[in-house]
């Protein structure tokens, strides 16, 4: 459920940073919503953004957004906002391109009383020096993968039957 307009109370600068580094919001996020210097890197940015969407600083959205950043910013007076609580940022990592990084991360809100999580991996690109939030390039947790070897046709059955494995039940499937 989200709060009523009204409801809304904007963070204080001399409170931790919503964005989960621990420091206060004046000296962490403050600086770059309020373009007195730029994200260093994408993941500043996505702590950035974060803080954004507590503080309902959807101007600062817009202009991080590959896609809205180079159009003028039209406030849209109904804009309310999700009840967002918590940031995990579980890594960062620069990409093979030049100017390209992924944030894996995951936002948690508030609704009907119970604590959500929107777990993403976003890319950032760094355009004429500035970093812009380009795309989700994954929604949800990373895919399990198999920590187990594959089974070698040549290789002993795994069912136990003495039989290489392509004489065995590689024949039956």
């Amino acid at each position: 459920m989200t709060p009523a307009k009204a409801d809304f109370t904007p963070p204080a600068k001399d409170k931790p940073c919503p964005c989960g580094t621990g420091k206060k919001l004046a000296e962490c996020c403050d600086p770059i919503l309020a373009r007195q210097r730029p994200a260093e890197n994408a993941e500043q940015l996505m702590r950035s953004r974060f803080t954004a969407h507590v503080a309902h600083n959807f101007e600062h959205l817009h202009r991080t957004y590959l896609k809205t950043s180079k159009e003028p910013y039209v406030a849209d007076p109904e804009a309310g906002g999700t009840n967002w609580t918590r940031l995990v940022i579980h890594s960062h990592e620069p990409s093979n391109r030049p100017d390209t990084a992924f944030v894996d991360f995951t936002a948690y809100y508030q609704e009907n009383d119970q604590e959500q999580a929107l777990h993403e991996k976003a890319e950032f690109q760094k355009i004429e020096g500035t970093w812009l939030y380009t795309r989700a390039v994954r929604q949800g947790p990373p895919p399990i993968r198999s920590t187990q070897a594959k089974v070698g046709r040549n290789d002993p059955c795994p069912c136990g039957s003495g039989k290489k494995y392509k004489q065995c039940c590689l024949a039956k499937g």
